[in-house]
């Protein structure tokens, strides 16, 4: 071989190297649906099969995710695929954040996702990435706890204040419901779920809604369930992962939470209430509703300043796809419409399913507007408010109303 000819060659093999060593950087956040653990081993499983590509990950809690990943986008380095919530597609198409892949849409995946999965990446006609935990808040309770009280899991939340005060009347448990009240979005989606069934609205005809109608009979039916004693009182203070620690050390009868709660207190070897739990999907207001849900889905998208966008979106559809949310069901449900059928993934969750089949026909969309972080933020100072008892609902709301940025 001549100098020549091996230069070439040396510079080849360079090349191929240097393709070879593609880093991806994902951001993921560190509570609920999918656990570290199961979010590792998709990614090395994808990185088995794509030797070639490598997958940094960082986990931040839920409450720094929007900011992180907005202030990356100036940083020069940056994230190439972030999780997002439901409720920030229409700020991040504004901001261009996000790529824009709905030429990348297959027919197979539009076909086979549930619909009410697309909610959580499409705003105003383009999609802005894949839905990859289809999620919503349902209504757990302790077997045990609801046998000895002699009462029936709650078709509404008439019921469920009826329920809980059976509970606490025969001493089972000092405050039988907690909730994820902090000033936090976790309480706006609390919040969500009884809007909905109060048939309330966040918005309309442009201006704030939510301080009246069904969306004053939530914050009332909030407040009251602390005022009688039903709902522990350091709810104002818990994030979910609060809730799930309460309910499983058996301290309250009731809880909402999102689907992970499930498992992890249902099969836990840690969980006291391990096999002593229920689910339905949350309650409805008789003459108004038979359910309630929030939608809490969260999609995975490439940033705008990514410079491996094609490797990011093969990360992004392994993550999605059938086989390996299938594989990792346990703690948050597919978005495929046929794996509820498949009993890999029914199997021992038979009424978290049928749970899921109500809740997630009905979930209630936070309010898509690019002002919905200044609108959370000033519902969520006006919720703590009432919560408090610093403002009566009414109040607390027609505050939050003039806050909100509409």
């Amino acid at each position: 071989m001549t100098r020549l000819a091996a230069l070439m060659a040396c510079t080849a093999l360079s090349a191929t190297a240097a393709q070879a060593e593609t880093t991806l950087n994902a951001l993921f956040m560190a509570q609920a649906a999918y656990s570290e653990d199961d979010i590792r081993a998709m990614t090395a499983s994808f990185q088995e099969a794509n030797p070639e590509i490598t997958v940094n990950l960082e986990f931040v809690p839920y409450e720094g995710l929007h900011d992180k990943t907005v202030l990356s986008m100036g940083s020069g380095g940056g994230y190439d695929v972030v999780l997002f919530d439901v409720i920030w597609p229409a700020e991040y198409a504004g901001n261009d954040v996000l790529v824009d892949v709905t030429d990348k849409i297959t027919d197979e995946m539009k076909a086979g996702i549930l619909p009410g999965a697309w909610t959580t990446v499409d705003y105003d006609g383009a999609s802005y990435g894949m839905p990859w935990i289809l999620d919503t808040k349902y209504l757990f309770y302790n077997k045990e706890m609801l046998a000895e009280a002699g009462v029936e899991p709650p078709a509404t939340w008439e019921e469920l204040a009826a329920a809980a005060k059976a509970v606490k009347e025969a001493g089972i448990v000092e405050y039988p419901i907690a909730w994820s009240w902090a000033q936090a979005e976790a309480a706006v989606c609390d919040y969500t779920t009884l809007l909905s069934a109060f048939g309330g609205s966040f918005i309309e005809d442009g201006a704030p809604a939510f301080q009246s109608g069904g969306g004053l009979s939530a914050l009332e039916y909030m407040t009251a369930s602390m005022e009688d004693g039903l709902s522990n009182p350091n709810s104002k203070e818990f994030l979910e992962e609060d809730v799930r620690a309460v309910f499983q050390n058996g301290d309250a009868a009731f809880a909402l939470n999102w689907t992970y709660m499930y498992n992890l207190a249902n099969a836990s070897e840690d969980s006291s209430v391990k096999g002593k739990v229920g689910v339905v999907a949350a309650p409805g207001v008789m003459g108004v509703s038979e359910h309630s849900a929030v939608n809490g889905s969260m999609g995975l998208g490439i940033t705008s300043t990514s410079e491996h966008p094609g490797e990011a979106w093969e990360y992004i559809v392994h993550m999605t796809s059938q086989p390996v949310q299938n594989e990792y069901a346990r703690l948050s449900l597919p978005i495929w419409a046929s794996s509820y059928t498949d009993p890999a993934v029914t199997e021992g969750q038979e009424e978290l399913i049928a749970a899921a089949e109500k809740g997630l026909a009905v979930m209630y969309p936070r309010p898509m507007t690019p002002q919905y972080q200044e609108m959370s933020m000033a519902l969520q100072q006006g919720l703590q408010e009432a919560l408090l008892g610093m403002a009566s609902p009414a109040e607390a709301l027609e505050g939050a109303a003039e806050n909100s940025g509409l």
